[in-house]
């Protein structure tokens, strides 16, 4: 059985301000329509690579502000996530409302997708706060963390370069 650690609340003041703030913009070989919908599919963002292992959403479609979502990544790293801004076809972010690890005092996360072209833009903003007795550790590991986050949108390049 998980044991769940309750986060803090986050908004979008959150993903500028926060201590550690990872950006990464990739284009994709698709259409927007075609990101926004793998990005709300069962599947979601587990399709892309082995990053994230399996994405639960907890809220019956059609999906909004206040939608839920289970998140776990290999190791057995779990997040619960709360969306606090949806805009359909365009954007939507989520704070981590519960987390199988007990690091982060606040976690948000931020994606955007926009045309370029004929293909998308795709901009993901992760912003983090951690617990104040992980303050240095994850201010040393901020590097490997922002590469390690970076393969998941790294991922979903490949992935639409097959499934544009």
């Amino acid at each position: 059985m998980t044991r769940w650690h309750a986060l803090e609340p986050a908004d979008a003041d959150f993903l500028t301000s926060a201590p550690h703030i990872f950006c990464y913009q990739k284009r994709f070989a698709a259409s927007p329509e075609k990101v926004w919908e793998s990005l709300v599919s069962d599947e979601s963002l587990a399709a892309w690579g082995p990053m994230i292992k399996d994405v639960t959403w907890t809220s019956p479609r059609p999906f909004g502000v206040g939608t839920t979502r289970d998140v776990t990544a290999p190791g057995g790293s779990a997040l619960r996530e709360r969306f606090f801004r949806w805009e359909d076809g365009y954007r939507k972010s989520f704070y981590v409302y519960e987390s199988a690890m007990p690091v982060f005092k606040r976690f948000a996360e931020d994606y955007l997708v926009e045309p370029a072209g004929r293909e998308t833009l795709f901009t993901w903003t992760l912003a983090i706060e951690p617990k104040p007795a992980f303050a240095l550790p994850v201010k040393v590991l901020a590097p490997v963390l922002k590469a390690g986050f970076g393969r998941i949108p790294a991922g979903g390049q490949k992935y639409f370069a097959t499934h544009g």
